[in-house]
């Protein structure tokens, strides 16, 4: 009986690896770009006070971005028809994605980060369509977005000047 050394089938196995990571399902794929790119930070409530709601994952946030142009809010990442991405087609999911235009014609808020997303394959970009398309419906309708001047019902995260932060009273108790 001849023997095959190990170091040949552990050759053999990594040289199969790349056909197996190629394997994975679009939904699956698009779980990891979702999960990587960061889209439950600011899709997700509690996520950006380090709590989120995972029974409401994706299905949009309770912290809104706010510069110049007003305060917006992540919005419902979830297939649900009134509230969420239900009424949009994948190629719309991909649209808006990467190149930040809405099915509507209006453009996404530049707090947005579709500018990075335009690199994307597109075969990337369908995964993340795929995804989103599989999360459970869940009906959450988002306020916002608020022109400048708006007040917002939601807590707002604002990215200021120094000179600006260093007037702002100290939320801190003294110690």
């Amino acid at each position: 009986m001849r023997r095959i050394p190990l170091l040949t089938i552990v050759i053999a196995s990594l040289a199969g690896f790349p056909l197996a990571a190629r394997a994975e399902t679009p939904v699956e794929r698009g779980l990891y770009l979702v999960t990587i790119t960061g889209c439950n930070d600011c899709h997700t409530p509690g996520a950006l006070f380090g709590k989120p709601d995972k029974a409401k994952l994706l299905a949009g946030s309770d912290v809104g971005f706010g510069g110049g142009f007003g305060v917006v809010v992540g919005q419902n990442l979830t297939p649900d028809k009134e509230t969420g991405l239900g009424g949009w087609t994948s190629d719309q999911i991909v649209t808006a994605i990467t190149t930040g235009k809405l099915p509507d014609g209006r453009m996404l808020s530049p707090i947005m980060p579709w500018p990075a997303l335009s690199k994307l394959t597109h075969e990337d970009a369908l995964a993340i369509a795929a995804y989103l398309k599989s999360l459970p419906v869940v009906k959450n309708a988002v306020p916002g977005p608020y022109k400048a001047g708006e007040t917002p019902t939601v807590a707002v995260s604002v990215v200021i000047p120094p000179s600006v932060f260093a007037k702002l009273p100290n939320p801190l108790p003294p110690k």
